[in-house]
């Protein structure tokens, strides 16, 4: 649960958390599945949500207590909150249990989370095609050794451009990816707000614009709409290659431009495939010579 407030008003008690905003944007491209911990504080009309989009909940841990929780406070600039609190909750004793289908899981997003859940999860799958992992401040500050553990185990880093500098202590965002793929992770996904992204692999570089928006509402869950979105659109394109991991990129900066036109997950959790496929087509006008 998320309380934000930027220049354009104060949002109290709003779904929010990593997966719930991932999860609705890979629904948009392939069957989805939350694994998570949630308590008798989170609404169940917000659950509701989530079935309607057919995202599979049976991994939720619904349990006496309290919801994840933090709230932030953004300036006009937008490019990144203020922490106000963080309360882990329920969270802090959240041990996830994989089914024996969940193992069997080929794309899997390890949304923002204590590395040591992360490193739970990966653990237990049998066969992952791609992992991607997503971390923020409190973790990098807190338990850096762990993350650095995470780095080693998975094919995908999405971070913004603070955390890259504060993880890496590189002041250039190049230098800083560079530094992240040598920790292990083969490739580094850096957000950069209004100003777009950069993705580094060994010997590749891709940068582009973000999608220029009159109106910024609410930038709370962009990052993670984005990375839902990314491995929900490699996770049907066939055979992964350079060009479909950009093709991914850009699919995910469309939905990730949708998602802060508005508080919490309101214009996200009625994205479709044809909002996402005209503004992908807008991209690419916007980056043609």
């Amino acid at each position: 649960m998320d309380t934000v407030q930027t220049p354009l008003g104060k949002n109290k008690n709003a779904p929010g958390g990593s997966a719930v905003y991932a999860a609705l944007s890979a629904s948009c491209f392939t069957d989805t599945k939350i694994v998570s911990i949630a308590g008798t504080d989170f609404p169940d009309k917000y659950l509701k949500v989530l079935k309607a989009k057919n995202i599979d909940l049976s991994g939720i841990q619904l349990k006496k207590g309290k919801t994840f929780r933090w709230e932030g406070r953004y300036g006009w600039d937008f490019d990144s909150a203020r922490t106000i609190a963080t309360h882990l909750n329920l969270l802090k004793d959240f041990n996830p249990a994989l089914t024996e289908e969940d193992k069997k899981c080929k794309f899997v997003f390890l949304a923002n989370n204590d590395p040591e859940i992360q490193l739970k999860i990966i653990k237990q799958l049998r066969c992952p095609k791609l992992i991607a992992a997503d971390t923020i401040e409190f973790w990098i500050n807190n338990k850096r050794a762990k993350l650095v553990e995470v780095l080693k185990k998975i094919d995908i880093l999405i971070i913004n451009e603070g955390e890259a500098r504060l993880l890496t202590q590189e002041p250039n965002l190049i230098a800083a990816a560079k530094k992240i793929v040598s920790y292990g992770s083969p490739r580094v996904i850096i957000k950069k707000g209004e100003h777009g992204l950069l993705y580094v692999a060994k010997n590749k570089f891709f940068s582009y614009p973000a999608y220029p928006l009159e109106r910024v509402c609410d930038p709370t869950g962009a990052g993670d709409s984005f990375a839902g979105a990314f491995l929900g659109y490699l996770s049907v394109a066939g055979k992964l290659n350079e060009a479909k991991y950009r093709k991914a990129l850009i699919m995910a900066s469309a939905v990730a431009s949708y998602t802060v036109e508005g508080f919490d997950i309101r214009v996200l959790s009625k994205l479709n495939r044809s909002l996402i496929n005209k503004r992908y087509g807008e991209f690419k006008e916007l980056t043609r010579a």
